[in-house]
C-alpha cells in the first residue's frame, strides 16, 4: 500500500512554463509518492511533457517550485536532475543502435580499469547482474539492441535508470508500439521497480495502458491540470471524459 500520510517523493508546486506568450503549463501541482506510478494523460499540446520536462531539467520553469522529499530544489539542467536520482527513458529509449546491452547501459558513464581502459568485462559482469535481476530471461548479451525486441530495448534502458539509483522515473510511453506479451514484460517490470520504492512518472496517451500500469492519473487540458483521480475509482470512460470535455467525474454530470 502507498502510504499518502508521508511526506511525497515528489511534489511540483503551481509550476508555469510560457512560451512566446503562450502558457503551455499553467499553475500545474502534482505529487508522487514512494511505490507509485501516476500517470499524465491529455491530448497531444495539453502541457505533460512540458511540465515532466521541468522535473528532467530539459526545460526550467517561469514559476512554482519542486521539492524532493519535501525539500525545494533547483533543477536547471539534466546534471542536476540525475543528483537528484531522477533518470528519463524516452520512447526513443536513446540507445546506441550497434552496441551491446553493456555497453548501452553505461553509456557516457564507462567503468574503467586502474589503468584507465574501459573495463567490458566488469561492465558486462553488472549487466548480467542487473538484468538477472529485472528480467532473467535476457540472454541476449553480445548482440547490438538493435538486434533486440521492443521489450528487451525497454529492458535494457530501465536497467539502465535502475543501475544508476534513480528513485524517481519518467517513462514516456513505454508500451507503445509493444505486443501483448512485450507490454506484460514491462508491466513486470514496473511492479518490479514500485517493490523498490522507486517512484514513476508515466506520460501517456493510452487510457488502458493507464488503468492497467498506475495508481493515479492526472489529466491535463490546455496547459492546465483538469485533475488527479485513483485509478481504481474511476472507469475508462471517466477519464476520457477529463481528457476531452475537461472535467472531473464528479463534476461531468453537471
Amino acid at each position: 500500500m502507498i502510504d499518502r500520510s508521508a511526506t511525497p517523493l515528489v511534489e511540483m508546486r503551481d509550476v508555469s512554463v510560457s512560451f512566446g506568450g503562450i502558457k503551455a503549463v499553467d499553475h500545474v501541482t502534482i505529487d508522487l509518492y514512494p511505490g507509485e506510478v501516476v500517470g499524465l494523460l491529455g491530448h497531444n499540446g495539453a502541457g505533460k511533457s512540458t511540465l515532466i520536462k521541468c522535473l528532467s531539467g530539459a526545460y526550467r520553469m517561469d514559476a512554482g517550485e519542486i521539492l524532493i522529499d519535501g525539500t525545494r530544489v533547483d533543477i536547471q539542467n539534466p546534471r542536476d536532475a540525475r543528483a537528484y536520482n531522477i533518470e528519463t527513458i524516452y520512447q526513443t529509449l536513446a540507445l546506441a543502435d550497434n552496441l551491446d546491452a553493456a555497453s548501452n547501459l553505461f553509456l557516457g558513464r564507462e567503468l574503467v580499469t586502474p589503468m584507465g581502459f574501459v573495463d567490458d568485462a566488469r561492465m558486462e559482469a553488472e549487466t548480467r547482474r542487473i538484468m538477472g535481476r529485472l528480467n532473467p530471461n535476457f540472454q541476449k548479451f553480445k548482440d547490438p539492441v538493435k538486434a533486440l525486441s521492443g521489450g528487451q530495448r525497454q529492458s535494457v534502458a530501465i536497467a539502465r535508470a535502475v543501475y544508476f539509483d534513480a528513485r524517481i522515473l519518467i517513462m514516456d510511453e513505454p508500451t507503445a508500439a509493444l505486443g501483448p506479451q512485450e507490454t506484460q514484460m514491462v508491466a513486470e517490470l514496473i511492479e518490479q521497480l514500485k517493490a523498490q520504492g522507486i517512484g514513476i512518472f508515466l506520460i501517456e496517451h493510452d487510457v488502458h495502458s493507464v488503468m492497467n500500469l498506475c495508481d493515479r492519473a492526472s489529466v491535463m487540458k490546455n496547459g492546465q491540470l483538469v485533475g488527479t483521480v485513483d485509478v481504481d475509482a474511476v472507469s475508462d470512460e471517466d477519464i476520457l471524459s477529463m481528457i476531452i470535455l475537461g472535467k472531473t467525474p464528479d463534476t461531468a454530470a453537471t
